[in-house]
């Protein structure tokens, strides 16, 4: 098979467990909080256990690779995705909906780093096209993103206040229909990743990257968690919920062809402060007001940089160990970034319920990307990538 078609196949993985279950919450978190009784921390907390979840699954994806391949992981990972859907449409308890978001983030990341280790070495075999093609696994969240900002409003709509479980059942109807080529696809042998020694990771020589990774884990969330209640807010209704959010996930489909050449820069953290400094001026653009034009121009600004931050750690990560490493070094990255993303919504909920606007928060969620983006540009290129 092609090794565009393999890694888009791929990409299913980070499309359900982050575009779907991760970040389709943010379409669904005002009605649930209105139906539930939810103040902003509540509603920041399910984001917070998802986020502990992900890093959870960040920390042991590295062994569960060794132990059952690239392939593999990837597969339970996205299937354990699949689940959590379903237990958040079957109850509005709230620790029930904790454990279902906690039971996301661990799938949702073995199906990415494992993904993300799978396309890279897929890539590699390619080297002249290999940014071009990691990018594709990259866009996958933009697709999860896109099809539930189609789906969730409308749903919503037609079903009136308290719908939000039949979203949850319609978006996992979704994700069985997208894991069924994961599941059914081979990937051929899983490559020398999966049969090499463990390799040693240090964490001093990349520390200031890895500070300002998390610095965009902590700041994405924010936007990503509370932005549809920001268009809400300010007069939006289903057609201009969707619109943002779908805005957001075209803009994924970009990112293979705007950012391949920035990608290939081998030059230390310069790739991600270009592209995090961009993700930045999308973020703080709503502080500007509710206009419909200046939301559309953040949604586009923000998601053609937000999907490309990640995929330049894997380039970093690429340029910079040996293919032996590539599963414990994107996990280490995984695991800053889901620290930031873990405190992140429960401390911008707090914000807002505390100064009782969003805006406020959305200004620190900004900032903390903006700080991210200079931090990187510290990192310089490894002495040793062997």
């Amino acid at each position: 098979m092609h090794p565009a078609w393999l890694i888009l196949i791929l990409s299913l993985a980070p499309t359900i467990g982050l575009g779907i279950g991760r970040f389709a919450y943010a379409l669904v978190l005002p009605d649930m909080r209105d139906a539930l009784g939810w103040s902003y921390s509540a509603a920041g907390f399910m984001n917070t256990i998802n986020a502990v979840g992900y890093l959870a699954g960040a920390l042991l994806a590295a062994r569960m690779i060794r132990r059952y391949g690239l392939a593999r992981t990837v597969r339970w990972g996205t299937l354990a995705a699949v689940a959590s859907l379903a237990l958040c449409a079957l109850s509005g308890n709230f620790w029930v909906l904790s454990f279902a978001r906690l039971l996301a983030g661990i799938g949702a990341a073995g199906g990415f780093v494992g993904g993300a280790a799978l396309a890279a070495t897929i890539a590699q075999r390619h080297p002249e096209r290999a940014n071009f093609l990691l990018s594709l696994f990259y866009a996958g969240p933009g697709s999860g993103i896109l099809a539930s900002g189609l789906i969730a409003p409308f749903v919503l709509q037609a079903f009136g206040p308290g719908s939000w479980w039949i979203v949850w059942w319609a978006l996992t109807l979704l994700s069985v229909a997208m894991i069924l080529p994961l599941l059914l696809t081979p990937f051929g042998t899983n490559g020398a990743i999966d049969s090499a020694a463990p390799a040693k990771f240090s964490i001093r020589p990349v520390l200031v990257y890895l500070i300002g990774y998390f610095l965009f884990g902590a700041g994405y969330i924010a936007y990503m968690t509370f932005m549809i209640a920001y268009v809400r807010d300010g007069g939006g209704g289903a057609p201009a919920q969707s619109l943002f959010w779908s805005l957001i996930g075209v803009s994924a489909f970009v990112t293979p062809w705007l950012w391949r050449r920035v990608l290939a820069m081998d030059r230390g953290g310069l790739a991600t402060t270009a592209i995090l400094g961009v993700n930045a001026i999308g973020a703080a653009l709503p502080i500007f007001g509710h206009s419909p034009l200046l939301l559309a121009i953040s949604a586009l600004v923000f998601g053609v940089a937000f999907f490309a931050v990640v995929g330049s750690t894997t380039a970093f990560v690429r340029f910079n160990y040996a293919p032996a490493a590539w599963p414990t070094s994107i996990a280490a990255l995984t695991i800053a970034f889901g620290i930031g993303q873990t405190l992140g919504p429960i401390v911008v909920g707090a914000i807002t319920d505390a100064m009782g606007s969003l805006s406020f928060a959305l200004n620190i969620s900004a900032a903390m990307l903006a700080i991210g983006a200079v931090l990187c540009a510290f990192q310089k290129k490894l002495a040793n990538s062997e």
